[in-house]
């Protein structure tokens, strides 16, 4: 019941971000907010729209091809539907639900599509830079959010933050990379608000 409820909510995410999409709405940016949204889903919308068109193509040749046999006709059509209606809404909550660097709460919003939406208060950022990465492995304490297998942006935090996977696993987060179209103008936004570090000279080694 859990994992239906959890695929559930993220099937309605996905809805809500179509809906939003068609109306030329964004998720958690308001007229009002002292914020700055940055969109990550420019490098993927092509590699989308084909994969629906393919999946279009499919349901209009098997809606044909198996008219004569009802209850299978129906079955993958609803199928099919559900696989177009799926690939838009993955796209649309990458579109309508951008980073968000929030300077009301002192913080930047990572987000991925419906599934992952992580707030890190500005205070924990360490370092941040434009660094291009097209491989990535699975590291203790890193989250890695690649479009089109990329991620432009690495963030260093000064102390963990919480982020649960999609399933609700706990992780402890200390290396943040991902993607943002304007990657540039993210990294200098984002180092004009962080507070200043001092950093401490270093220790001198007195003669004996």
């Amino acid at each position: 019941m859990r994992i239906a409820g959890i695929l559930l909510r993220h099937e309605g995410r996905l809805l809500v971000s179509l809906v939003l999409w068609l109306t030329r709405r964004r998720h958690g940016i308001g007229d009002g907010d002292d914020g700055q949204a940055f969109g990550y889903a420019r490098g993927q919308g092509s590699t989308m729209f084909a994969f629906a068109f393919v999946c279009l193509v499919e349901t209009v040749a098997m809606f044909v091809l198996l008219r004569s046999w009802p209850i299978a006709h129906w079955t993958v059509l609803v199928l099919d539907v559900y696989t177009i209606e799926f690939v838009l809404g993955l796209h649309a909550a990458s579109v309508v639900r951008p980073h968000v660097l929030d300077l009301n709460s002192r913080s930047l919003r990572v987000r991925h599509a419906a599934h992952v939406d992580l707030s890190i208060p500005l205070e924990k950022i360490s370092t941040v830079r434009r660094e291009l990465r097209l491989s990535h492995q699975r590291t203790e304490g890193e989250l890695n959010l690649p479009i089109g297998s990329q991620t432009t942006i690495t963030l260093e935090l000064t102390e963990p933050v919480a982020h649960f996977t999609f399933f609700g696993r706990r992780q402890d987060i200390r290396v943040i990379r991902f993607h943002a179209d304007e990657a540039t103008e993210l990294v200098r936004a984002l180092r004009a608000v962080m507070p200043e570090r001092t950093v401490p000279p270093p220790s001198r080694v007195l003669p004996s």
